[in-house]
This record gives C-alpha cells, sequence and structure tokens, in this order.
C-alpha cells in the first residue's frame, strides 16, 4: 500500500491564549468590566421626535399651489415610456402650478445609467426643474429623498418604486403621485388642498 495522502489544512492558526487566561500574569491580563448598576429611582429618559408643527393630525398645511414635487429616477423614465411630458402632466393632475424638483442625488443616478438613459438627462436638465443640491455622503437617491421629506414636509414624492413609496407612506402628511393608465395619479391628497383659502 502506498503512502496515504495529508490534505493541507489552509489558514490555520496556533491556538492563542485567552486575555483573561489564568496563566498570564496579573499585569498582562485583562481586567473584567464592571456593570454600572442603574439607579431605579432615577427617571428615565427617551428620545421621542417632535411633532410638526405644520400637520394638524394627518393634514399638512404647508401643501398648497404651488406645489413641489420631488422626483425620482424611475418616474423620469416610467413617463418617457409612457409618452407623458413631466410638468404638463403633473398640472393636468393637480390643477394648479406645479415645480418638478431634483436633487443631485437623482442626478447622478441618471447620469451614471448611462447612454441608453440620455433622453431622462435631457429632461432632467430642464430649466423648468429646480435643482436641489444635498449635503450627505453617497448618492442613495432613495434614502436622499426620505430625509428631505421627513425634514421639510412641504414636497409631493413623484415615484413609481415601490420600496419607496412602502417608506413614504410610513411618514405622515406627504402625498405620493406615481404613475397609472398613461396618466398621473396622486395618493393621499385630501380633497380641499387645491381649494382657495378664505
Amino acid at each position: 500500500m502506498g503512502k496515504q495522502k495529508k490534505t493541507r489544512k489552509y489558514a490555520t492558526m496556533k491556538r492563542m491564549l485567552s486575555l483573561r487566561d489564568e496563566r498570564l500574569k496579573e499585569k498582562d491580563r485583562l481586567k473584567p468590566k464592571k456593570k454600572e448598576k442603574k439607579d431605579p429611582s432615577a427617571l428615565k429618559e427617551r428620545e421621542v421626535p417632535q411633532h410638526p408643527s405644520c400637520l394638524f393630525f394627518q393634514y399638512n398645511t404647508q401643501l398648497g399651489p404651488p406645489y413641489y414635487i420631488l422626483v425620482d429616477t424611475n418616474f423620469i423614465n416610467f413617463s418617457i415610456k409612457a409618452k407623458l411630458d413631466l410638468v404638463q402632466s403633473m398640472m393636468d393632475c393637480l390643477y394648479a402650478k406645479c415645480i418638478p424638483c431634483i436633487t443631485d442625488c437623482v442626478m447622478a443616478e441618471i447620469e451614471k445609467l448611462g447612454q441608453k438613459y440620455r433622453v431622462a438627462l435631457r429632461i432632467a436638465k430642464d430649466p423648468r426643474f429646480e435643482r436641489l443640491p444635498c449635503s450627505h455622503k453617497g448618492t442613495y437617491a432613495d434614502d436622499c429623498l426620505v430625509q428631505r421629506v421627513t425634514q421639510h414636509k412641504c414636497y409631493i414624492v413623484a415615484t413609481v418604486d415601490r420600496d419607496l413609496k412602502r417608506r413614504i407612506r410610513k411618514i405622515p402628511g406627504v402625498p405620493i403621485m406615481y404613475i397609472s393608465n398613461h396618466r398621473y395619479n396622486i395618493e393621499r391628497m385630501p380633497d380641499d388642498y387645491g381649494a382657495p383659502r378664505l
């Protein structure tokens, strides 16, 4: 019989002593962590987010014409597929002046999509669109839109993304614009927003 082949063990390490091992000298040993006992009579502090002053229950008092609409990347792409003019279709949906807003993150996302989506990029660079600068790191548009809408509740969010819709529904007083049956529709918009105020 031949010699039995031994398989080599890769990434094997020598066994190391734990820093709490009793064989180590007292000075080299890691001291055990002492748990601080909480005083039961002390008051517990909780951080509760402040309720926005612009909301009257679920009614958002900051929304009114002209409407500022935050546009997501896929909303522009689906509008092109459905052959809809963004500004005109928004005005047909809301019966008021609409100002589409594009954040730097959304612009960066459209630019990353490349040559195939050059029409979307040309639409996004339209002078009727308002550009909003972003101060955070990274170019993930969903987080940027959710964060902006949480801080300032004067926007309507235009998106077709299911996950983003789900996240925005959790924020009270923010309507969502979406595309269905080759036209724009609005979700969670009370009837008396467009009515003139007395």
